[in-house]
Parts: structure tokens; C-alpha cells; sequence
């Protein structure tokens, strides 16, 4: 199966020192790091197993006047880059990055919708389905859920829905912050892929949370605190029986966790 329009296909973490950045995952996820071996760039690709799951890369001296800052992002195929970036303009959003082909991987741009969360969109140059999202099975070391925190949740739907496809699919109640609301992609025959919630001042501006399943949530909770990271929130159990947790990695970069408790 090759993945849809609307499927998100890749994670990248951009930060202020991919060296530590490498050696803090690889001990809190358990991923191995490779050279994705793009001419004249230090591009390393997050590998579990066989399967690739996003890149690292360092911020650059121009990317860090431009307004850069240690920050996880996603990707989401669509079946024409320009076209959606175009989209992306006339609903509201930004471009941070034109539309540029990345030789033997394909085209990509990095936009931001109304509210300022920003994500990268991308047509890729080879067919074939990326299991960077783990949309059917639990993978460990794979993303397990995309979370949107905004400041604006219907404005959100709108922006979303129309250009990728995406339905609610439920909700969970959640007191004074309101509801969090489920994302299901392609209707009956595709999955729930993440959620959207109106963030608080504690949370920051409007971001994607990307949430990678681990083997042990209190194992990678010791781990982050071991190497310099940070525990913003949990684990705290979540439906299913599995637990999850956000942190902030020594750079400054958002992240979050899944995963089983074994003790």
C-alpha cells in the first residue's frame, strides 16, 4: 500500500547539537543513527530495526536568525507540494521554507498553519508505504501518535480537514481545557492518527506533539532524567493501558512518550 494524501510519513528533529541530540535518543528511544548520505549535508536518519523513522539534522546559523529553535516536526504527504502550499496560504498559514526538491527523496516544503504550529509537507520521489507512523500495529522506536495543542480547535478542523482529509472522530472530556478531540484519517478504512487540544500558556504556542512508543515508560522516564533531559508531565495512563509522558530534551526540544509500564 503507498501511503495518502494526508498520511503522515516522517519526523525530523531539528536542534542546536545533533551530537548530544544522537546520544540522548539513542539512550531514552534506542534508535540507530546513519548518515543519510545527502551531498555536503549532515542529514542522520532514526533507524529502529529495518525501519527508518526521521531525521536529525543541526539547526544552521541561517535557520537560527530566521527565529530556529530546537523543535520536533513532522511530515505529511500530499500529492502536489505546491499546490497545498498554496492552499496553506490562502487558509491563513505560512511558508518557512518554499517548496525545494531534495535529490532521490522528493519535494518538500515547511509551512505553519493560521495559528503558528508548524510541519513540513512532502510528495516523495519513490512509491511504497513509510512506516515512520506505526498507523497499524504498535512498533517500538515508530511514532505512535500526533498531537496537535493549539489555540484555536476549530480553526484547527477547518485548516486540517479541508486540505488533508482529516475527520473527528470522537472526544475525550477534559475539564476546563475543554475536549481532545480524535483525528481519523481516510474515513472507516484508514486509523486515528493523533488528536487536537487547545494548549495552555504553560504549554507555549501552538505546536505538534509527536509521541514515540518506547518499551518501558518508567525505564526511558530514568533515562531522560539520567542525560540531561527534562519531565514536563506523567506518565500518566492513558485508554488502552499504556502510558504516556511529554519531556523536554537537553537542546530544548519538546517530545513525548508510549509505552507499557512492566513493574
Amino acid at each position: 500500500m503507498t501511503n495518502k494524501h494526508g498520511d503522515y510519513i516522517w519526523y525530523e528533529l531539528l536542534t542546536s547539537d545533533a551530537d548530544a541530540a544522537q546520544s540522548f535518543y539513542g539512550k531514552v528511544v534506542g534508535w540507530d543513527v546513519t548518515d543519510s548520505g545527502q551531498p555536503g549535508m549532515d542529514y542522520r536518519i532514526l533507524n529502529k530495526g529495518e525501519n527508518s523513522v526521521g531525521g536529525l539534522m543541526a539547526i544552521t546559523s541561517d535557520m537560527a536568525s530566521n527565529g530556529a529553535r530546537p523543535t520536533w516536526l513532522g511530515y505529511v504527504a500530499v500529492d502536489d507540494v505546491d499546490k497545498c502550499v498554496e492552499s496553506v496560504e490562502h487558509g491563513g498559514g505560512k511558508v518557512m521554507m518554499p517548496a525545494m526538491d531534495v535529490p532521490n527523496v522528493g519535494r518538500i516544503a515547511m509551512v505553519t498553519d493560521p495559528q503558528g504550529a508548524p510541519f513540513y509537507v512532502m510528495k516523495p520521489a519513490m512509491e511504497g508505504t513509510s512506516l515512520a507512523f506505526a498507523y497499524d500495529v504498535p512498533r517500538e522506536g515508530h511514532c505512535a501518535w500526533n498531537e496537535l495543542v493549539t489555540s484555536d480547535q476549530k480553526s484547527a478542523w477547518h485548516f486540517y480537514g479541508t486540505r488533508f482529509g482529516w475527520t473527528k472522530d470522537g472526544e475525550m472530556e477534559m475539564g476546563p481545557m475543554g475536549t481532545y478531540d480524535f483525528i481519523r484519517h481516510n474515513g472507516e478504512t484508514g486509523g486515528v492518527i493523533g488528536a487536537i487540544m487547545t494548549g495552555t500558556a504553560e504549554m507555549g504556542p501552538p505546536h505538534w506533539n509527536q509521541y514515540f512508543r518506547v518499551a518501558d515508560i518508567d525505564v526511558a522516564k530514568s533515562a531522560i532524567e539520567a542525560h540531561g533531559g527534562s519531565i514536563t508531565n506523567g506518565p500518566m495512563e492513558i485508554p488502552g493501558g499504556d502510558y504516556a509522558m511529554n519531556g523536554i530534551d537537553p537542546q530544548g526540544a519538546h517530545f513525548g512518550l508510549v509505552g507499557a509500564r512492566k513493574q
